[in-house]
């Protein structure tokens, strides 16, 4: 109380108001009515003090109505009985110069005693005056009005901006909702932003326990203002400031390497990730199959494509028209909302794989089935086979890229330590891990795994045996670009769909491939997630993301002049 009793009387007015929202003289009033009894009142001081008793308080009717108030817009009626009702004139003026009028007390229209809305005429009625002070009091509790708003973005964003703006008259305020405040991201806002305002205090002891709190939160956004409090010590020859703003400096320094080098690490593993999903089917058609398919990355765009269109059909639906026939199809809309519209993308995965694994079977059985143990040709008919792809994309889809939303449940993030996890690419990293013990089950514990193998080491002996080899080759080849379109799915969660989006990863997927051991699934493992750590890594060192990938390009061949049969070379009886 002594503390309180030594602050400047309008500020005390701010705090009690803060510490306690909805003051006990008018507990039962709501922000309208406590509006109307300061528009009512005729005492200037009675008026200011109703005014500031709303601080704290997060209805944006008391914006709203502030706003109408210093826009001249407020008026007081008086109806037939001499009762006297603020009211708000608004909209176009009717042909006797009329205008609407809505009750400041409970944002209905005013009626007359039949119960039909009157329509008033501003000259004839009261209005509501208001002063520089009055003004003063009505932006001091507008400015703080989102510190008590029930969503947590806008109680941040208000706590950041009252900080940085660095006025000491909001610290009350500022000590008093966090008092209040439960939200724990919340509280580290509040805490930086008084230690903020703290560094324009005149006291040296104060800015020097802004500094020391400063330091303690790593507070990075407030790297500047640090750097200002300690050329201002500098010039007033306060060695003292200068050292703790130092301290202060070193520790966000620090703290943002720490941050640095673990977001980058998350980042190179779901990019990583990806480029293993799409790694694996290539694995298999390359690795396994000897086939050079340049057509592979243009599964990764079916994959996508198959997610913006299940994405569309989850709700209004779409249009398109089919290339070189120029018909018009129109796919209808479920017209789904709330989580059954969420539930797409939980469609969309295994309607990427089977798009994708389609489209490679129907590869395989047009091209690919002629061109085996002919890697020369393959690659030429496949790299053709991938241009006729892209401008079919191009004449149905168009040439711009299209977005994929992503679902609520995959559009937030977990913040550790300042490290930022998205969700999206959360989940890219678990699904991958999934995908990659699918395809070891599916290769070493089921009967098409184990006629995989046999076709791939020896397809003489195995056809000699009754495999039919050519289903075989079929259904390894539709996994493989089943695979490549699973990596598509994915990809729409961290970037835009567009016709040649598949071939940023071709070049990647064949290196990966390479680099961890032709026909190694778990040499393609370590080799993916070896190069997008390396490859993010680089970005981030270098800060340019070409120059990243061309080093990364320049130590993988590197790499293949001193090991060229990759980092676990297939072991195998057979010389062919």
């Amino acid at each position: 109380m002594l503390l309180l009793s030594r602050l400047p009387k309008l500020l005390r007015s701010l705090l009690l108001a803060v510490l306690l929202p909805v003051p006990v003289l008018h507990a039962a009033d709501t922000p309208r009515q406590t509006i109307v009894k300061a528009i009512l009142t005729a005492d200037d001081n009675q008026k200011r003090e109703l005014i500031t008793s709303l601080v704290g308080q997060g209805d944006e009717a008391i914006r709203e109505l502030f706003t109408a108030w210093r826009q001249d817009n407020l008026y007081v009626y008086t109806a037939p009985d001499g009762t006297k009702i603020p009211v708000e004139l608004s909209g176009d003026k009717d042909a006797s110069g009329a205008l609407t009028a809505t009750r400041v007390d409970t944002g209905e229209p005013l009626k007359d005693a039949a119960g039909q809305p009157l329509h008033l005429v501003a000259a004839k009625q009261a209005a509501v005056e208001h002063d520089a002070r009055l003004r003063l009091a009505m932006k001091n509790v507008v400015d703080l009005l989102d510190l008590g708003s029930p969503l947590l973005a806008k109680r941040l964003r208000a706590i950041q901006t009252i900080g940085a703006a660095q006025k000491p008259d909001k610290l009350p305020a500022l000590l008093a909702r966090s008092a209040l405040e439960t939200d724990s991201k919340a509280k580290a806002a509040l805490r930086e932003a008084i230690a903020v305002i703290e560094l324009a205090d005149p006291s040296d002891d104060v800015k020097l326990k802004g500094l020391t709190e400063l330091r303690d939160l790593h507070a990075s956004a407030s790297y500047d203002l640090i750097k200002t409090a300690r050329a201002k010590g500098e010039a007033d020859a306060k060695p003292a400031i200068v050292k703790a703003a130092d301290t202060a400096l070193a520790a966000i320094d620090q703290h943002k390497s720490v941050v640095n080098f673990f977001g980058t690490l998350f980042r190179g593993l779901s990019a990583g990730s990806i480029l293993l999903v799409v790694a694996l089917g290539l694995a298999i058609t390359f690795g396994l199959m000897g086939v050079i398919n340049m057509a592979h990355g243009e599964m990764i765009t079916v994959g996508a494509y198959a997610t913006y269109i299940t994405q569309k059909v989850f709700g209004e639906g779409m249009q398109f028209t089919l290339p070189f026939v120029k018909i018009a199809v129109h796919l209808p809309g479920l017209h789904l909302t709330g989580w059954a519209y969420q539930l797409y993308f939980v469609a969309a995965i295994p309607i990427g794989f089977l798009s994708a694994a389609l489209v490679g079977i129907a590869l395989e059985r047009s091209v690919i089935r002629f061109l085996y143990r002919r890697p020369l040709e393959s690659l030429l008919a496949t790299w053709g086979v991938s241009l006729i792809l892209q401008q079919l994309f191009k004449l149905t889809f168009g040439s711009n890229n299209v977005n994929v939303d992503s679902p609520v449940y995959l559009s937030s993030n977990w913040t550790v330590y300042d490290v930022t996890f998205d969700w999206n690419r959360v989940f890219v990293i678990g699904f991958a891990v999934v995908i990659v013990f699918g395809v070891w089950l599916a290769l070493t514990k089921t009967p098409l795994g184990l006629l995989i193998r046999c076709v791939m080491q020896n397809r003489t002996m195995a056809s000699c045996m009754g495999v039919r080899t050519e289903r075989v080759n079929m259904l390894t080849f539709g996994l493989g670009s089943g695979l490549a379109g699973l990596a598509g799915v994915f990809v729409t969660q961290l970037g835009t769909v567009g016709p040649s989006m598949g071939q940023e990863y071709i070049v990647d997927s064949f290196m990966t491939v390479v680099v961890g051991g032709v026909g190694s699934i778990f040499g393609t493992v370590v080799s993916a997630l070896g190069i997008g750590m390396a490859d993010q890594s680089l970005q981030q060192i270098l800060l340019n993301p070409v120059m990243g990938k061309i080093l990364v390009l320049v130590a993988i061949i590197l790499f293949l002049q001193w090991r060229p049969t990759g980092l676990f070379a297939a072991k195998s009886r057979s010389l062919d």
